[in-house]
């Protein structure tokens, strides 16, 4: 079940990226290795980032950001299944539940999300859950002087959306 971040919840993300590399794997450029309370704090403050941890029976088990892009389209940014919880197939139901409280409680028509492309696992996870990529941006990420492709990709609901209005008439 999806829950609220709180600031008693960073250390779980402090403990988990231990490196230089996986903080920009799982970040890009918006948090700089070593994590710190204070970085995490400062971004989960702003207006357009909602952060969620994931739990089942009371493990914390992940964290997942929708980020509000406009009135009707999230970004799933930041997600990452906790070190002792990895290849167990936790992702799928904690970014299943992110994508029903993007379109349930916040009426998102589409959905995006950015991954890099050496990211094969989290790729293939998007794609099982309706993405599509939408377009890969071969030059404007770099770490340690190498070129990170990043695939764009997006899910929309309009057509969801539609059928329900529908069946209210």
């Amino acid at each position: 079940m999806l829950r609220q971040f709180t600031s008693h919840d960073a250390h779980h993300l402090i403990n988990t990226i231990d490196s230089e590399e996986q903080c920009y794997l799982w970040s890009g450029p918006t948090y700089r290795y070593p994590l710190d309370h204070h970085q995490i704090e400062i971004h989960c403050a702003k207006s357009e980032v909602t952060p969620y941890i994931f739990e089942y029976e009371g493990e914390v088990i992940g964290y997942v950001e929708l980020y509000k892009v406009t009135r009707w389209h999230y970004r799933l940014c930041r997600v990452l299944v906790f070190a002792p919880f990895r290849s167990q197939g936790w992702s799928v139901p904690m970014l299943q539940e992110a994508i029903d409280v993007a379109y349930h409680d916040h009426h998102a028509y589409k959905l995006s999300l950015a991954v890099f492309e050496r990211n094969y696992i989290a790729l293939r996870c998007y794609r099982d859950l309706g993405f599509r990529v939408s377009s890969v941006d071969r030059t404007s990420r770099t770490f340690q002087h190498e070129t990170w492709p990043l695939v764009r990709m997006k899910r929309v609901f309009w057509k969801r959306r539609l059928k329900e209005w529908l069946k209210g008439y």
